[in-house]
């Protein structure tokens, strides 16, 4: 169960990501973050890591943005 909320917070951060990838919509990613950090939590604590594994991913695109545009230094 908590493998599929998982799946449905990592895709519905995934929607805020996809548009945020575009100039001068970067900082939607800020709001992404939280969102996947707690979809990262729901995959930890399930007993399969399908979830977690694709939070993990969609942080890794949103912090590779942020990097690049300057966000996290």
């Amino acid at each position: 169960m908590l493998n599929a909320l998982a799946y449905l917070v990592g895709l519905l951060s995934l929607v805020i990501v996809i548009p945020a990838q575009l100039p001068l919509l970067g900082a939607a990613n800020w709001v992404a973050l939280p969102i996947i950090v707690i979809g990262v939590v729901l995959g930890a604590l399930s007993s399969r890591d399908g979830g977690r594994n694709f939070c993990l991913i969609v942080l890794l695109i949103a912090v590779v943005r942020l990097m690049l545009g300057g966000g996290i230094l």
